[in-house]
């Protein structure tokens, strides 16, 4: 079969690798002029620094199978990401843990003595969370939800956490230990020569066609037995029913002689600092040497057309409109839609890969069978 996959990220790097080692012929298309997608990895010319071009990616996963996957493509070596924050002009650990609250308070508690201080500190009149300011205050407290909460997420989100579900802020953002390791998975790491050279081994196979600084267009279908699509779903339909919302970020890029901040991420949680973070480059290859730097402050902002739509807003309202497109993929034969975009939910790599080894698989089976295809790789629930 032909198969025409848009989009040359992840999904349709693995969606297509999958498809051709089957025996299938696969073109991919990306409208970028590099693969990789968000993902993309690239050296600064001047300095030598390996740059996250549209923010930093930490692979980390608890799939043992993922993991054997994304090895088999790149030489993965160990990294963990241990984010600091600026905060009330002070520096502290992220997440919240053990000695981000001594310090904080300027105690010197034990875990349990911390977990009773903060529980004494928590709004318990609160039962029932609605939203991400209710859940933050249930379960930290005023003090640490102004100081590491409240800011951040006005600047991330655009709007008061008033306004945002409790859903956001999902378990209790605290560790009673001195755990500053940001993330639980067991496999963590980064691709030593970056995710780019990464997906491009993945699509090194006969049987796969890439082309760069191609924009998708209908008539491309034509040719195609079925089609992967992992660009944004609302805009495979030419956004007639109106545009889902995204945030995007703006990044404003600077070098420095020297080391700029001693960590690979830093958080400013104050609501009149205007960027959310910076993050300094090199640290995310800490196997390399540098003397210079690249660093990137993040602005965050509602997206407008035209821009990379980064973090879908998924509230009350766009929940009604991606029903109605979910509506419309379910009417349109031959395609499948997959990936963070296609889908509408904001995905970490590992279930990226995961979700597109399973469509790829679901699909062959299908065709197999003379089944019925799916639309999407993953309900957008």
């Amino acid at each position: 079969m032909n198969i025409l996959l848009v989009g040359a990220g992840l999904s349709g790097a693995v969606i297509g690798r999958e498809l051709a080692e089957a025996g299938h012929h696969c073109r991919i298309i990306d409208a970028r002029d590099h693969v990789a997608g968000n993902c993309h990895t690239e050296r600064d010319p001047e300095t030598g620094v390996m740059m996250h071009v549209y923010g930093p990616h930490i692979f980390h996963t608890d799939d043992q199978g993922v993991w054997d996957y994304v090895n088999r493509f790149a030489r993965f070596l160990p990294f963990q990401n241990r984010v600091k924050t600026t905060a009330q002009g002070r520096v502290y650990s992220l997440p919240v843990n053990l000695l981000t609250i001594n310090q904080f308070f300027g105690t010197t508690l034990r875990p349990d003595e911390a977990r009773a201080f903060i529980q004494s500190k928590a709004d318990t009149r609160i039962s029932d969370p609605r939203t991400f300011e209710e859940q933050a205050l249930r379960f930290v407290g005023p003090d640490l939800y102004e100081a590491f909460f409240k800011g951040y997420t006005e600047k991330q989100w655009g709007c008061s956490p008033t306004q945002l579900p409790a859903s956001i802020l999902q378990r209790l953002p605290v560790r009673f230990n001195y755990d500053d390791n940001y993330f639980f998975h067991r496999f963590q790491g980064m691709p030593a020569e970056g995710y780019t050279a990464m997906v491009q081994s993945i699509l090194d196979h006969p049987r796969i066609t890439v082309q760069l600084g191609t924009p998708y267009s209908p008539d491309m279908a034509e040719a195609a037995d079925h089609v992967f699509w992992s660009g944004p779903l609302d805009g495979y339909f030419d956004y007639r029913l109106g545009r889902l919302g995204y945030r995007t970020l703006d990044f404003e890029r600077f070098t420095y002689a020297g080391d700029y901040q001693g960590c690979a991420v830093m958080n400013y949680g104050d609501r009149d600092v205007p960027y959310t973070r910076i993050t300094e480059h090199k640290h995310f290859s800490p196997w390399e040497t540098h003397e210079g730097s690249v660093c990137y402050r993040e602005y965050s902002r509602e997206a407008e057309p035209g821009d990379i739509p980064y973090y879908p807003i998924r509230l009350v309202q766009e929940k009604a409109l991606l029903d109605q497109y979910v509506q419309l993929a379910q009417q349109t034969p031959g395609v499948t839609f997959v990936g963070r975009l296609g889908t509408y939910r904001y995905l970490d790599m590992d279930v990226t890969v995961r979700e597109a080894l399973e469509t790829a698989n679901t699909v062959m089976t299908a065709w197999r069978e003379a089944g019925a295809v799916p639309t999407f790789g993953k309900s957008p629930s």
